[in-house]
């Protein structure tokens, strides 16, 4: 069972309620002696005590994803080098059935040379009758740290938000793709860095593998990110520096505009890789971004967003911000904001085409 899952969650559960009327109805009826009672009340106590903080544990982090999986539990599962991972030769895909309709692969990416999984879903009408000519516009769905592409699965209701939400007519019928944002473990503010070219990765690996195996629109004006906290600075910035690959980002509850120096030490690398330093070296660029947060969120506070329209007043780029008077820095405050984020990317992406 996933770390994350509900049935792990159910399970932890009743195992404790079994713990505790395995107590209760034993307690008095052990047998034997006293010095070998009192030890099996002893681990009966203690049996109940860990079943219970296993419960707390398990709540606590399917509801604020410290953990997203067993291996980044355990830590066995992060210190990966991406460019020593066996696995297909550079740019070769193959996606397989997953949960929730989605399709999923593993693959190294021919410029990049870093491999991660990818997650990609397709709603119902692409399969509709009569749309086998038919191309749809893409939204790259971006976690935070820690995170994996299975995050938005487990705790961020994806694609079942994004679904009735197309359903709904409050959305355009979307692709989603869902890459990992860090391969190989290392965190980098989806930058390139001296070994490690993440921004490569998500900008023109990613985008490559999808548009071989889906009907995806040609060109920038198909092509969006939705991320949240690390994944929203990613949101932010990405457009910025690849505007011929993504037209728009919604970014919500973005990490530092100004970059996080934790995470890219170098103060040249970290400013020339930030969204506030970005935005004021484009001169009339083809780009949206909404930036969302709210106002009890300390790690994206409202000022920043307000910082970073200043800063893109006459760069042409479309900036749209969003302050919710309430809400933390999770996915119960994320999922709020769905449905303005895929709302307004629908506004700003080109709507499914056929082929002539």
């Amino acid at each position: 069972m996933e770390l994350t899952s509900t049935p792990l969650l159910v399970t932890l559960i009743s195992v404790t309620v079994l713990a505790m009327l395995a107590a209760l109805l034993l307690w008095n009826r052990t047998p034997g002696p006293g010095w070998l009672r009192w030890p099996a009340r002893v681990v009966m106590l203690a049996l109940c005590q860990t079943t219970a903080i296993a419960v707390t544990g398990a709540w606590i982090n399917g509801s604020f994803g410290l953990y997203t999986s067993w291996d980044d539990l355990l830590g066995t599962g992060g210190t990966r080098d991406p460019s020593a991972m066996s696995g297909p030769a550079p740019g070769r895909a193959t996606f397989d059935p997953g949960p929730d309709g989605t399709r999923s692969t593993w693959f190294r990416g021919s410029r990049s040379k870093l491999a991660g999984q990818v997650i990609v879903w397709t709603p119902p009408e692409y399969a509709a009758p009569g749309a086998k000519r038919t191309r749809f516009p893409v939204v790259v769905l971006l976690h935070g740290y820690p995170g994996s592409p299975r995050t938005w699965l487990d705790l961020g209701n994806m694609p079942g938000a994004a679904e009735e939400l197309i359903r709904q007519g409050a959305a355009r019928p979307f692709i989603l793709v869902i890459p990992e944002v860090y391969p190989g473990g290392v965190n980098t503010d989806c930058s390139n860095v001296p070994g490690r070219k993440v921004a490569d990765w998500l900008a023109q690996d990613v985008p490559d593998v999808v548009a071989r195996h889906f009907r995806t629109l040609h060109g920038p004006g198909g092509w969006g990110l939705l991320g949240v906290s690390t994944g929203g600075l990613c949101a932010a910035k990405l457009p910025l520096q690849y505007p011929k690959a993504f037209r728009a980002g919604a970014a919500l509850d973005p990490d530092p505009l100004a970059g996080d120096p934790e995470v890219l030490p170098d103060p040249v690398l970290r400013e020339r890789n930030s969204p506030l330093w970005l935005v004021r070296q484009v001169k009339r660029a083809d780009v949206g971004l909404f930036l969302a947060t709210s106002k009890q969120d300390r790690s994206s506070p409202p000022g920043q967003l307000e910082a970073f329209r200043v800063a893109a007043a006459g760069s042409g780029v479309r900036v749209r911000t969003l302050v919710r008077p309430a809400g933390g820095h999770n996915f119960q405050s994320w999922s709020g904001m769905y449905g303005d984020a895929l709302g307004w990317l629908s506004t700003e992406l080109s709507p499914p085409t056929a082929d002539h």
